[in-house]
């Protein structure tokens, strides 16, 4: 039986590039296009974990490749959005730079046999960066009125973005770093967290 989380997931990854071809080619309609396949690999990041724990088919590689893929759509999405000038590069620069250093910090502490737990506030940021990243899409089609919604929507991308960051990198010293890091819970805790955990959080992170 096939993994019908796991083929959402690389599905997500393989409209990456038509995303990034119907963003940067210039024709009519454009954006309606690349506006329409943002959404249904954003969709994707979404259902990929509903069925995952609704048919309880979780895997490890779904749990590598969901972030990966989340990723890749959101750096296309951005990178694309700064080259056709309709997303200040600097901005842009912010929000993939925490989203590596995160990363990074990530990798360190799963070395040293810790899991971090999710910022709260990263669930947020990843809604807030479909919200920016759709009105950011759709600015050429907007009134004038309404043309720096997207930049507004960027913003708050950054604070949260920022916001979580700063509560990881402070997870990250109390478990890591820290001369007296916090006890770990008990194995039958570990494992429960682990059921309860969710492909979309680490996403989110």
């Amino acid at each position: 039986m096939p993994n019908l989380p796991n083929l959402l997931t690389l599905f997500r990854i393989f409209l990456v590039p038509f995303l990034v071809v119907a963003l940067l080619t210039r024709y009519d309609a454009k954006e309606y296009v690349g506006l329409l396949i943002f959404w249904v690999a954003a969709a994707t990041d979404f259902f990929d974990g509903w069925f995952a724990r609704r048919r309880k088919q979780v895997t490890t590689l779904g749990q590598l490749l969901d972030p990966i893929a989340d990723k890749l759509l959101v750096t296309a999405a951005f990178v694309s959005l700064v080259q056709i000038e309709l997303a200040s590069a600097w901005m842009v620069v912010v929000i993939l730079g925490r989203e590596f250093a995160v990363d990074g910090l990530r990798m360190i502490a799963l070395q040293n046999g810790v899991t971090i737990p999710a910022s709260p506030l990263g669930k947020y940021k990843l809604v807030s960066q479909i919200v920016a990243i759709s009105l950011l899409i759709l600015g050429p089609k907007l009134p004038d009125e309404y043309y720096s919604l997207g930049n507004d929507a960027l913003w708050i991308v950054i604070v949260l973005a920022l916001g979580s960051a700063a509560d990881y990198f402070w997870k990250f010293w109390r478990h890591v770093l820290s001369p007296n890091p916090p006890r770990p819970k008990d194995s039958g805790d570990e494992n429960q967290s682990r059921d309860d955990s969710d492909r979309s959080v680490q996403s989110a992170l």
